[in-house]
């Protein structure tokens, strides 16, 4: 199966968004992708402060079947394909993902774990899951989420094979770098992805947003990782997709042939408690 996560930047305008979306599923189309996980906040984009978010100039939020997603649902025809948006529903706001097809909508989510800025701004989502798609189980998490071992290891409890991970991820506010390979944000959003594959045995696939929104600066570094925590493709800091051919399966397989970590577990052991 061929995968690939996308980096690109994304800005409020969902008509443009859409264009842009479509375009990148073309590409993807074009290089023979059956699932594409492009980042968070892809349609509407992101906020422009994490600290102090504007609350009169947020991203536009749409409901769960509005109009925009049954769009990309019909671009994506035969492909599966995860993108982040901002979801509306009965005066709520939600950072939320969804995984679309031709067939209309395999899956949704909503943002569980919110940093500080977030936090002013969204309502947190409530539940972890798994489900099922053409191209096998599979478990979405939004950026922040990764930090959190204990979200990706319940996807992988669930079944999920692979795990996408929509991101919109910039570099330190607090501590900036000159450079961003250089930049703390930029070392750990690395480090989670492989850790969370690796941990878990699975394929972990992490698209994130590129360029600038306000004083933010997004990472790129979108990535595909394999079951052992080795990154199979990337796109660096810069637009565009990262494309790797990928036997699940076979991999999950060898990689768990001698130490299955899911089995091997130890939870009576484990704390419980808050």
């Amino acid at each position: 199966m061929r995968i690939a996560a996308a980096a690109a930047h994304f800005g409020r305008d969902l008509h443009r968004s859409v264009e842009r979306i479509g375009m990148i599923i073309e590409a993807a189309r074009k290089a023979h992708v059956q699932l594409l996980v492009l980042p968070d906040a892809a349609l509407g984009g992101y906020l422009a402060d994490l600290r102090s978010p504007d609350l009169d100039a947020l991203p536009p939020a749409i409901p769960p079947d509005a109009v925009q997603i049954r769009r990309i649902a019909a671009l994506a025809r035969d492909m599966v394909v995860c993108f982040g948006y901002s979801e509306k529903l009965a005066g709520q706001r939600w950072n939320s993902a969804v995984c679309v097809s031709g067939d209309g909508v395999l899956g949704r989510y909503r943002k569980v774990h919110l940093p500080p800025g977030e936090a002013l701004v969204y309502t947190a989502g409530d539940r972890l899951a798994a489900f099922d798609t053409p191209v096998g189980r599979l478990g979405m998490l939004i950026d922040y989420d990764k930090t959190f071992p204990e979200a990706a290891r319940t996807l992988a409890l669930d079944g999920a094979r692979i795990v996408a991970c929509l991101c919109a991820w910039p570099a330190s506010v607090t501590q900036r770098a000159e450079r961003l390979t250089q930049d703390r944000q930029s070392r750990l959003f690395d480090l989670y992805d492989c850790a969370r594959a690796a941990e878990n045995q699975i394929v972990w696939v992490s698209a994130n947003q590129t360029g600038t929104t306000g004083g933010l600066r997004f990472l790129g570094q979108s990535k595909v990782v394999g079951p052992g925590g080795d990154v199979l493709a990337r796109t660096w800091a810069k637009a565009g997709l990262a494309v790797a051919e990928v036997d699940v399966d076979a991999e999950i397989e060898r990689a768990r042939l001698v130490l299955h970590h899911l089995d091997e577990r130890r939870p009576e052991l484990y704390a419980d408690k808050p």
